[in-house]
């Protein structure tokens, strides 16, 4: 289907004699056609067409400024000024990509003077025929792509029922997600959680799930009955020891505006991380998967070192205190929780990481030994724990990272040290 959007962004390309680019509704890129060299033999690209088509996405800030135009609303071609300030060094015009009245994308030309005489239409005229004959190759565009929506919808479905359904429903899932993906089903496999990921509503007539090429199905789930949802993208992998197809969707995923619409957490915390499962052979263990993908994702939303994205075989003890049921904490070390304590947890936890070297943890909290030494005594004095104690500093230690995972996404219990780092 990549080279029918190729064919049509051309005769897009051919018709109006200026290079068309095409971009999903998420400003993902498709598609683009040849450009021209200027005298000097560069290619004649402003630096955001440069970023979409070396990137494949485009930042923010441009997203922000062409939105501000209505092009999500718009049923004709826009003509679109420039904005340095947001690096729009060049206008465009911008071609909607609509199917039954869902936008679905957009084909981008650079206004650059080539195209001044062309007539967009509207109230007092007729747009220009070679727009015209343009907008019908959109229109083709559209269909393709709400065929394509539709069809990653059903495989979302599938994906769903594979991973929290009822185990009657599971394995006729798993069959047609199979069948679906044909020879890719075999593996190798992974799953990447995003949390949290805001799904669509029903006025915007999308689900919400990303069109990128890694994802062979994306759903969104919720994260173990919490308020935040999440998304599961099932991703290919060229090889099973090589996740960096999974790490470089995943960084896709987060720049996504149903991603980052989270903002941050208390503390500073990153609001949106993401968390990559180990690789797997076939769907049969996608439940596990899922489970170790949204487990990362709640690592790096704890711990900024591990983020924002983590993988799962990387997150060490968080793999066990993720697999636990959330408890409140021990008393003994509850009162270290407090947040007037926070910089003594922090202490505590760095002293703990260091394996109990004061050496390098002073270092680390760039501290005096002797204000270490003051502080460990502080902790000794709250908790009642002997950090020359193996025991007692496990306890702490296990207690301070439960601490900063946290319960589940969406609950409203908080403590002092989730937001030390």
């Amino acid at each position: 289907m990549r080279d029918d959007y190729q064919q049509l962004v051309d005769e897009i390309t051919a018709a109006l004699g200026a290079p068309a680019t095409l971009e999903n509704r998420d400003f993902a890129l498709i598609a683009f056609g040849a450009h021209d060299s200027d005298d000097a033999g560069e290619p004649a690209l402003d630096p955001v067409r440069t970023r979409s088509i070396l990137q494949r996405r485009s930042t923010a800030a441009v997203r922000a400024w062409f939105e501000a135009f209505g092009i999500a609303r718009a049923q004709a071609p826009l003509r679109i000024p420039p904005d340095p300030a947001a690096g729009v060094f060049m206008g465009r015009i911008c071609l909607p990509v609509r199917h039954r009245g869902v936008v679905h994308g957009y084909v981008w030309l650079l206004d650059d003077g080539h195209l001044s005489d062309l007539e967009l239409g509207g109230p007092t005229g007729a747009p220009d025929p070679r727009l015209a004959r343009a907008m019908e190759t959109a229109a083709r565009i559209g269909a393709l792509l709400a065929a394509e929506a539709r069809a990653g919808e059903e495989l979302g479905e599938l994906l769903h029922d594979v991973i929290t359904g009822p185990p009657a429903g599971r394995d006729a899932a798993r069959a047609g997600l199979r069948a679906a993906l044909r020879g890719a089903a075999d593996g190798p496999l992974t799953l990447v959680a995003v949390v949290p990921w805001t799904p669509g509503t029903d006025e915007d007539a999308d689900p919400g799930l990303p069109h990128l090429p890694g994802i062979a199905a994306a759903c969104v789930l919720p994260d173990d009955g919490a308020a935040d949802a999440g998304l599961a993208a099932l991703i290919r992998l060229r090889a099973a020891t090589a996740l960096d197809p999974a790490r470089a969707t995943a960084e896709q995923l987060l720049r996504s505006p149903r991603a980052t619409a989270g903002g941050t957490a208390p503390g500073g915390r990153p609001r949106t991380a993401a968390g990559v499962s180990g690789p797997r052979r076939g769907l049969d263990d996608l439940p596990a998967a899922w489970r170790e993908a949204l487990a990362a994702a709640r690592a790096a939303r704890a711990d900024a070192q591990l983020g924002p994205v983590a993988e799962w075989s990387a997150i060490g003890p968080y793999r066990l205190l993720a697999a636990l049921p959330w408890a409140e904490p021990d008393p003994a070390v509850r009162p270290l929780l407090e947040r007037s304590h926070a910089e003594l947890a922090r202490t505590a936890e760095t002293f703990l990481d260091c394996a109990g070297q004061a050496g390098r943890t002073a270092q680390r909290l760039g501290i005096h030994r002797q204000t270490l030494y003051y502080r460990l005594s502080r902790i000794k004095q709250l908790t009642g724990l002997d950090l020359d104690a193996g025991e007692d500093r496990l306890l702490l230690h296990m207690a301070l990272k439960a601490a900063r995972l946290g319960p589940p996404p969406g609950s409203a219990t908080l403590s002092a040290v989730k937001g030390v780092r």
